[in-house]
């Protein structure tokens, strides 16, 4: 059995968890909203018609904050349909889904959402049809008090004070010929900017104040990495933009494919890809701030990243309201290479402060429902749930000697980990992956922590790659192990079945 040693201290800190790391995306796409987190008359729903099992769920993943209305959506998405009496909303064509949107679900409702969730809401405004004065009366209908005919509308539609609404992202994937309204690096850059003035100006922020708090803005970065705009995409739109945004946004996907020579080594390098693509834009960011001549330091937003097969067909018709679109159901290799992307965020938190799991619920998600029935967790709700609770306070840097396989991607370790330390609570915790078809030996020696005491050690195994979980049954879920033996105080001997992950948490 080959053993692998991994060192850490609690004096080589990477940065520090930021909660938005752990965020989510709803977009109007497939049974996300509807049938997903609204269904009046569903026999949990609430007064508002919000299912109260997927709230539940979403509690317990420990879900802080949610992009909302897209995605593709947003691009063609006029936000005042979304308001106002519901018997008003027009009903329109998505062009981006090819669906019909009835507009019952809208801001307002979204917000109200957001507050029982105990989430904070990441809004984003239209750059494909829409113009920089669409989007500064999205941010004065959400944020200005009152006075004016916007502000007073949303008083008027139930909301007698402002939202407060902090997270912007200004468009979505606008390098994407897919996209509504698709835009040059330049033509968007230009905008993005104008857009920002605007929105920030609506917001109150001047050049030497912020009465209502300054906004947070994420400008548009490339779809992906494989798009022949990156990077530079976004180096064009950050020369643009720099001094007024907060966030570069990026997006990754990733899918088994049995058409790659590899199939399985190329799906379980998609961890570290992501490690290489994040440090790609961590150097963009960096050459235009020293470009710019800039002080301050503008950091990603990974705003969708998930796995999905994005060459399943589409059976659904067009033209259908709330259709089952992009309804994956993961599989434990899937959940295998999930919990090395949640590494991955957590090695790189010095530069992505905030993540955005696309998306929470039936659409490539976590959990799925069933119509007036059932909801159940799908084997990714585990790494997410277990690292999103616990995995805080400040990631800590490893050294490993890990030995490497082959991938489409390049070299990727079988051994793939993230350590982190909270000060606060004083408790420790190792995610580790085994991408080894046998088992492995793990020697971790975690210095400068003081005593170390077991808390909880959970593992996730299984002999078929391919099982899944559904609503009769969960049967991919992590299970309890003996609590392991510390050696001076430090020292934890470990042996890791192979394909497989585990979570151990300590006290220190």
């Amino acid at each position: 059995m080959k053993t692998t040693k991994i060192f850490a201290d609690g004096n080589l800190i990477v940065g520090r968890v930021r909660p938005t790391l752990y965020g989510s995306f709803i977009e109007h796409l497939g049974r996300a909203v509807y049938e997903g987190i609204y269904e009046p008359g569903h026999p949990t729903a609430d007064a508002d018609g919000f299912r109260g099992d997927v709230l539940s769920l979403v509690k317990e993943l420990n879900v802080p904050l949610v992009r909302y209305p897209g995605g593709n959506f947003v691009s063609g998405y006029d936000w005042r349909d979304g308001v106002g009496p519901r018997d008003k909303r027009p009903t329109r064509l998505d062009l981006a889904w090819h669906t019909t949107e009835t507009n019952e679900f809208g801001t307002d409702e979204f917000m109200k959402w957001c507050k029982k969730a105990q989430i904070t809401p990441m809004m984003a405004v239209n750059m494909g049809t829409g113009t920089i004065g669409d989007a500064a009366r999205l941010v004065e209908y959400c944020n200005h008090a009152g006075g004016t005919t916007v502000s007073d509308y949303r008083r008027a539609n139930g909301a007698p004070e402002p939202y407060g609404v902090k997270y912007w992202c200004i468009g979505n994937e606008m390098d994407g010929p897919w996209q509504i309204g698709h835009l040059t690096a330049e033509e968007y850059g230009r905008k993005a900017l104008e857009a920002a003035k605007v929105m920030r100006w609506t917001n109150g922020e001047t050049e030497h104040e912020a009465p209502n708090g300054k906004l947070k803005l994420i400008v548009t970065g490339s779809s992906s990495h494989e798009m022949k705009t990156f990077p530079e995409w976004d180096r064009v739109v950050l020369e643009h933009t720099y001094q007024q945004v907060d966030y570069l946004s990026m997006h990754r996907y990733y899918e088994y494919s049995k058409e790659d020579e590899r199939p399985l080594e190329d799906f379980l390098g998609a961890a570290d890809d992501m490690g290489e693509y994040i440090n790609t834009l961590r150097a963009t960011i960096a050459y235009v701030r020293a470009r710019v001549r800039s002080k301050k330091q503008v950091h990603i937003s990974f705003d969708e990243w998930n796995i999905w097969t994005q060459s399943a067909p589409r059976t659904e018709p067009l033209w259908e309201k709330a259709p089952h679109l992009l309804e994956d159901v993961y599989t434990f290799r899937d959940m295998l290479v999930f919990a090395g992307l949640m590494n991955t965020l957590l090695n790189h938190c010095d530069i992505v402060e905030i993540g955005c799991l696309a998306q929470l619920v039936n659409v490539i998600a976590p959990m799925m429902t069933e119509k007036g029935g059932r909801v159940f967790r799908q084997t990714i709700f585990y790494p997410f749930k277990y690292l999103s609770n616990n995995a805080r306070g400040n990631t800590v840097r490893t050294f490993s000697d890990s030995d490497a396989f082959a991938t489409k991607y390049g070299e990727a370790r079988f051994i793939n980990e993230a350590i982190n330390f909270d000060p606060t609570t004083k408790t420790l915790v190792v995610s580790l992956c085994n991408y080894a078809q046998e088992q492995r030996g793990i020697e971790l020696e975690l210095r400068s922590f003081g005593g170390l005491k077991p808390l909880e050690y959970v593992e996730m195994t299984s002999e078929d790659l391919d099982a899944v979980n559904g609503f009769r049954a969960e049967t991919v879920a992590p299970h309890a192990k003996e609590l392991p033996h510390i050696k001076d105080g430090s020292r934890i001997a470990l042996t890791l079945p192979p394909m497989s992950w585990s979570y151990l948490k300590f006290s220190a």
